[in-house]
């Protein structure tokens, strides 16, 4: 499996007594396209960074892509994380100041990639994402907000990840570019046999994937024991 949660049970330290995640199964196989949906404040973005190894569950199995990140020290998730796993965030958390080249080349920088074809990649990357050359030397603070969702993408595909994580991405896009977005990447995660777990409110992009659960399904902190 390139996810599997096994009793996995999450509680912020602020409030220990109110589980914010409570999972008593739930796999996703490599290669699959998942849609998760649920409103705001029901634990996606939560379950997501656990997923990434941002956030180490209280108690349960969390493996992916056959390592427990459950088992692992913060240094080993992160640098596992760095190694295997792309992530999209509705904020791109992109380096303002920097240019689209130096935020890709951090994110190569930490996953210790191989810098003999580094250029080549990160090139052949913003071509397919249509950022201009033009454009790459620019901070990314004056690019467009799309151009900058592309960047990011670029960015979390660089180190070749084995699972994409995407937290809202498309949620500060109009529909046509949230369209093109979408489209855009089910074709690049198909294209490199990524997995992909896509977390949002909008059930109008459910279609464009082959599994779509409600986290409420798969989610249950209330259940008694």
């Amino acid at each position: 499996m390139a996810i599997h949660l096994q009793n996995v049970s999450f509680a912020y330290p602020k409030a220990p007594q109110k589980k914010v995640l409570d999972i008593q199964h739930w796999s996703v196989a490599p290669g699959e396209q998942v849609f998760i949906h649920g409103p705001s404040g029901g634990g996606k973005s939560t379950l997501l960074n656990l997923l990434s190894g941002i956030l180490q569950a209280d108690h349960g199995e969390v493996s992916v892509l056959g390592e427990r990140l459950d088992q692992m020290s913060n240094r080993r998730r992160d640098r596992f994380r760095a190694n295997h796993i792309g992530c999209v965030f509705q904020q791109f958390n992109l380096i303002p100041y920097l240019d689209a080249i130096d935020n890709i080349r951090l994110a190569a920088h930490f996953a210790a990639t191989k810098q003999a074809t580094l250029n080549q990649e990160m090139g052949e990357l913003l071509s397919a994402l249509g950022i201009a050359p033009s454009d790459r030397c620019k901070p990314t603070a004056q690019l467009s907000i799309g151009q900058q969702q592309r960047v990011a993408i670029a960015r979390a595909l660089i180190n070749k990840p084995q699972l994409l994580i995407a937290d809202e991405p498309s949620s500060s896009l109009d529909q046509h570019n949230r369209d093109a977005f979408i489209t855009l990447l089910m074709s690049l995660v198909k294209e490199h046999e990524i997995t992909l777990l896509f977390v949002s409110h909008d059930l109008s992009l459910s279609h464009h994937f082959g599994r779509v659960e409600a986290l409420s399904d798969i989610n249950t902190p209330d259940r008694m024991y």
